[in-house]
């Protein structure tokens, strides 16, 4: 399902049902931090499927055990996965596996606890981001401010062909992400009802870097 307006880019929510069974186990406030992971890593799988539908291909040909014939392979050099950490890695291992020869690059912000706003700590990618397909991941799009900061400093880099991937969106980070890159399309698992006073998506699933960790 897509929305979007305005000239922005399109936000696509994947309503697959695995997708949304998945999700559901992972807000439940009881599950383990060994679920969640899990889950986390799955979700990050299916959601891969996704957000690569529209990767150009190229024709190549091969030799099967019974004949020659032509095939079709992934065109141009390999991905880049972004993941903001610390989340964010939580997509990584199940993209991985579906891609393993992406490039990664690293993205440490930090969300300041009075301002909310994105602290950068660390910086790590390679060298052609302008000739790469660059995948930003992390959980949770809320106040967008890390997401926001992670594209901009991508984007310094020569990035040019980004997108977001999320688990869980508020309108709020959709409206801020978007104003700041209507050139991004973001695909998230569910759009939430809004922001509370602290930043947090409601109804969301809580803090998923302190889920994931086991931290609080």
């Amino acid at each position: 399902m897509q929305a979007g307006g305005g000239g922005a880019a399109a936000v696509t929510v994947v309503d697959h049902p695995l997708v949304q069974h998945k999700l559901t186990m992972m807000r439940d406030r009881d599950r383990s931090t060994k679920g969640f992971r899990e889950l986390l890593n799955e979700i990050g799988m299916l959601l891969a499927y996704e957000v690569t539908r529209d990767l150009p291909l190229e024709a190549i040909s091969i030799e099967t055990p019974l004949q020659r014939m032509e095939g079709r392979q992934i065109a141009g050099k390999k991905l880049v996965l972004a993941p903001i950490l610390r989340a964010g890695v939580g997509f990584l291992d199940g993209m991985l596996s579906l891609m393993p020869s992406a490039r990664v690059a690293h993205i440490g912000l930090y969300r300041d606890p009075d301002t909310l706003q994105a602290v950068e700590y660390y910086f790590k990618s390679p060298s052609d981001l302008a000739d790469r397909t660059v995948l930003v991941l992390d959980p949770m799009l809320a106040t967008a401010n890390s997401a926001v900061a992670a594209v901009e400093r991508l984007k310094s880099r020569g990035a040019k062909d980004l997108r977001f991937v999320c688990l869980l969106a508020a309108p709020e980070g959709i409206a801020r992400f978007q104003e700041a890159h209507p050139d991004v399309p973001v695909w998230t698992a569910a759009i939430d009802s809004h922001l509370n006073d602290h930043g947090y998506i409601v109804p969301g699933l809580g803090d998923a870097g302190d889920r994931m960790y086991g931290t609080r």
